[in-house]
């Protein structure tokens, strides 16, 4: 096998590879990654000082208000960090996200149901359409993001293991059509209400009565579901896995055993184990449409009666830990894996037992992520690079590339979709409109910008944890490792995005349900 190897990369574009392994290396490079938020943490402390002895103070582009720096280099902000020390981390969105899902997926895994699983899929699903499968449910997954954080992308590593292939480029897949391709879908999201919401405030600066609906970016979704499919397939293969199988490439060398013994076939105790699951399944699925498709059932939003905001959307974390329990209960018992109550809490706590790096890097990175926001060195940063952009002079096409292109790069320091949007939004979508283009195009450039520097972005909730997944397989994985490993993704779901929306641009198309091409309104240019 290791004669075969050399032969491969020489037919490899040398550019290509090259540029990967220098990213990789300088990434790696870079101090352990609980180190580098440290350093980092104490980096803006430092920088806050230096920014507030200058004037570099931005004016809020809705209300005026003077946005300046603030030191953290002071009584008060030592105060500040000492107080919130506790409550950054504690506060820290995925956190909590993280652990109620693995209590209850870690059930699942010690009884055996995620092994008996991935190995029926292996052994029942076409080998060709593995890659294309895991992305595409990797985009379905978004709709809720972290059930395809916290699950599948761990899962899709699994799976890829026990077909006999690189455990992390199944990881990277199923991470592309999670993170990469995140306003691509076919159902509404959270995210989309919100961001619609902020959309309509600021429309309204321009026409009091505009309104903006949550599907307004639903059409571009639907379709950007197949692209970023086939995208991340052609990737995967043809980038990706190419460079995993290369002499010198990353390496499996923490969890990487003998694939073949995954692959065996199901013996009948995991049979019966697999039919106990399905009632299971089937019991607590009904139980879910009960609530779910009656007008007035319980799981809908007890005031509108809508889905969206309904506890349903809202307590997906903890319907994924009901089912890690209940599914991974019945499958132990039918086959024999699950004995008593103690074996279902050992499933947890085995779980549990092994996020113990994740927490201290999560400790850091809360650190990091709150100092930043603390000091509104990102809104600066935010404000400054859209004043820069409002002022190139650039009109249709271009204007709306660059914009992409600066929502791809405001991605990389700041996490929060619906914080960067609430900031951009008034400045940009007023200007546009002005322009002759509708807010929900504007939106959906917005979008597709900050969805596909997701998977190289540390800014981003869950670059940690999927750090910590790669350590699983490769111990000395660090955020070179990562970004070397997503990097093509990111740049070809750029290119083939914006290509997509200009395409749409250019044809007039809406990009949802009663968006209008254009706009016609007081002092269009283009209406």
């Amino acid at each position: 096998m290791n004669s075969e190897t050399p032969a491969k990369p020489a037919q490899k574009p040398r550019f290509t590879d090259r540029f990967l392994d220098v990213v990789e290396r300088v990434g790696n490079a870079l101090p352990d990654p609980t180190t580098l938020f440290a350093l980092s943490a104490l980096a803006v402390i430092v920088l806050s000082g230096i920014a507030a002895q200058f004037d570099l103070s931005v004016a809020h582009p809705t209300t005026g208000e003077v946005i300046e720096p603030v030191s953290l280099l002071s009584v008060e902000g030592l105060h500040r960090i000492l107080t919130g020390l506790v409550t950054n981390f504690t506060g820290f969105a995925p956190l909590g996200t993280v652990l109620v899902a693995l209590i209850g997926i870690g059930v699942a895994e010690v009884s055996g149901l995620i092994g008996a699983v991935m190995r029926m899929l292996v052994l029942k699903s076409p080998r060709a359409l593995l890659t294309p499968v895991v992305v595409f449910c990797g985009v379905l997954s978004n709709a809720a993001s972290e059930v395809g954080y916290v699950l599948l992308v761990p899962l899709a590593a699994l799976i890829f293991k026990a077909a006999g292939r690189h455990p992390v480029l199944g990881l990277a897949a199923a991470f592309a059509g999670v993170s990469g391709g995140y306003s691509a879908n076919f159902v509404l999201g959270t995210i989309d209400p919100l961001l619609a919401g902020l959309s309509q405030e600021a429309a309204q600066i321009i026409d009091p009565a505009y309104v903006v609906s949550p599907a307004a970016n639903y059409y571009f979704m639907f379709v950007s579901t197949f692209l970023i499919t086939a995208l991340g397939w052609w990737v995967t293969e043809k980038l990706v896995a190419p460079r995993l199988a290369a002499s010198g490439a990353v390496e499996v060398d923490g969890e990487g055993g003998d694939a073949d013994e995954a692959i065996k076939p199901l013996a009948p105790a995991e049979k019966r184990g697999l039919l106990f699951a399905s009632v299971a399944f089937a019991v607590m699925t009904g139980l879910l449409l009960w609530g779910l498709l009656p007008a007035d059932g319980f799981l809908r939003d007890p005031e509108t009666g809508g889905v969206l905001h309904s506890p349903f959307l809202k307590g997906i974390v903890a319907i994924i830990f009901f089912y890690g329990v209940g599914l991974g209960t019945a499958y132990g018992v039918g086959a024999g894996t699950v004995r008593s109550d103690r074996d279902v809490i050992k499933g947890m706590s085995d779980q549990m037992s092994t996020l113990g790096g994740y927490l201290v890097l999560v400790f850091f990175a809360a650190q990091f992520v709150a100092f930043f926001n603390w000091t509104n060195l990102g809104l600066i940063f935010a404000v400054e690079g859209a004043q820069v952009l409002k002022s190139a002079g650039l009109h249709q096409v271009p204007l709306l590339l660059t914009f992409i292109l600066l929502s791809a790069v405001i991605n990389l320091v700041m996490g929060s979709a619906s914080a960067k949007w609430a900031l951009m939004a008034p400045v940009f979508i007023p200007m546009f409109m002005l322009l002759g283009y509708p807010p929900e195009l504007i939106q959906i450039a917005y979008r597709v910008g900050d969805s596909v520097t997701n998977v190289i972005s540390p800014m981003m909730s869950y670059f940690a944890l999927i750090i910590a997944f790669v350590q699983r397989y490769v111990s000395k994985a660090g955020i070179g490792t990562l970004v070397s490993l997503m990097l093509p993704y990111s740049i070809t779901f750029l290119i083939g995005w914006s290509i997509m929306f200009v395409i749409w641009l250019m044809m007039g198309w809406p990009v949802g349900p009663g968006v209008p091409a254009t706009l016609a309104v007081p002092g269009a240019a283009g209406g």
